[in-house]
């Protein structure tokens, strides 16, 4: 399979669990208020948009630390099949809890 669908696929539910997280993005969202605020004119939009951008960044890096794990302890240089394979379930669970509300509003 291409490195390019793993990587769509990886995007994808970092997009979701960004998105559709209510809980993350609330957080995400408590902390990015005050400090982005003044950057973003106070926007209560472009701030959503900006804590939803941090859950979804969150999320892929936390998805991608056990494929770093298997690549260092094989040994490995450059990302196989198989780390990106771990990448994409490491995503796809964290992204479960967001899975309900994106199936019931859709995208």
């Amino acid at each position: 399979m291409n490195r390019n669908f793993f990587f769509i696929g990886i995007a994808f539910f970092g997009m979701i669990n960004g998105i559709f997280n209510q809980l993350w993005l609330i957080f995400a969202l408590l902390y990015v208020k005050p400090l982005a605020g003044p950057l973003l004119f106070g926007n209560i939009s472009l701030t959503l948009m900006f804590a939803s951008l941090m859950v979804s960044t969150a999320t892929i890096v936390l998805g991608g630390i056990p494929a770093a794990v298997y690549e260092r302890i094989t040994g490995a240089t450059e990302s196989n099949h198989v780390s990106l394979w771990i990448w994409l379930a490491g995503t796809a669970l964290l992204a479960l809890p967001a899975a309900g509300n994106f199936l019931k509003i859709g995208l």
